[in-house]
């Protein structure tokens, strides 16, 4: 056996186990904030929700808020979504997508109290924006694709559609305190759609 394979064998029982303290850490993240809410969730709760060592989320995760983003990118995270040759088609895409995420049980506290500790006195904002970008960037991708193949209007403002698309079901979800549904959806798409539509 070559140096290459003894390394790799004395890796690979490792990997499994580091991931499993991973979903488990996160998921407890989720399920504490959706019973309890954000006041609930310290590193020791976690540690203990999870059954793993207080170090052992540390390790991952130096402070809460970096442990906060990624519970929710778990859950919310960037995706992406094919050529369909049409941008609303995309659109729907993206929001329907968004939709059954956010309809998961303990989401909308979760995002909720993502908002809430990026508000707070001495939040890291950059932290908060960076996942708010990578969350937003299929969006982006849509709507620049819809420039490039010619129907979005290229004189578009991309940062400010893609602004009102992401809030218009998280407003619903933890303002409104409702769940977004394929009516919302389709009536986003509708006024998305026209509103930013090339002119023939």
């Amino acid at each position: 056996m070559g140096d290459d394979q003894v390394r790799s064998a004395r890796r690979g029982p490792g990997r499994p186990r580091q991931e499993h303290v991973t979903r488990a850490v996160l998921d407890a993240v989720v399920d504490l904030v959706s019973e309890s809410g954000m006041g609930a969730l310290t590193m020791d709760a976690v540690a203990a929700r999870a059954g793993v060592s207080k170090p052992a989320v540390y390790r991952r995760w130096s402070t809460k808020r970096d442990l906060v983003i990624a519970a929710a990118e778990s859950r919310i995270g960037p995706l992406e979504v094919a050529d369909l040759g049409d941008f609303r088609s995309e659109l729907r895409a993206v929001l329907s997508a968004r939709m059954e995420t956010y309809r998961q049980p303990g989401v909308d506290r979760l995002l909720a109290g993502v908002i809430g500790a990026a508000a707070e006195e001495g939040a890291v904002r950059a932290a908060f924006g960076a996942y708010a970008t990578r969350v937003t960037s299929e969006t982006r991708h849509v709507l620049e694709r819809g420039i490039a193949r010619g129907d979005v209007r290229p004189d578009i403002d991309v940062g400010a559609t893609v602004t009102l698309v992401a809030s218009s079901l998280l407003f619903r979800l933890v303002a409104e305190q409702r769940l977004p549904d394929e009516a919302l959806v389709e009536s986003v798409v509708d006024l998305i759609g026209r509103a930013v539509a090339a002119r023939p």
